[in-house]
């Protein structure tokens, strides 16, 4: 197992929500990334932010690990979500809101329910 499986599997495991970006969730720097940061920070999910630019071994290892070959990339609960475009469709469908809920990760439902009515 090579050092950044190591990390990736210890920052998955130790936290319940971690979104491996390109930036970090104040500042991100890129588009996708912004987007799904943007939707977790407005439905104050608690979530670890993982800067892949900041550590090569981590940009191309998180890949590897999800087999999964763009970034972002959100985890819950140590399982593999998706990325940008499967995060925007689970937020409007009302995945999302189930899959936190489930997994009993504290979100804002008011603020979930406005992206939809503001997506509708």
């Amino acid at each position: 197992m090579t050092d950044a499986t190591t990390q990736i599997k210890d920052e998955i495991t130790k936290n319940d929500v971690v979104l491996f970006m390109k930036g970090t969730k104040e500042m991100p720097q890129c588009g996708f990334s912004s987007r799904v940061a943007g939707v977790l920070n407005y439905m104050g999910v608690d979530f670890s932010d993982v800067n892949v630019l900041a550590d090569e071994g981590i940009r191309q290892g998180i890949k590897e690990f999800s087999d999964w070959p763009t970034i972002p990339q959100l985890y819950v609960k140590g399982e593999f979500v998706g990325g940008c475009d499967i995060i925007t469709e689970m937020t409007i469908s009302g995945e999302l809101d189930t899959l936190l809920e489930e997994n009993g990760v504290s979100f804002d439902k008011d603020a979930a329910d406005k992206i939809r009515e503001a997506n509708a």
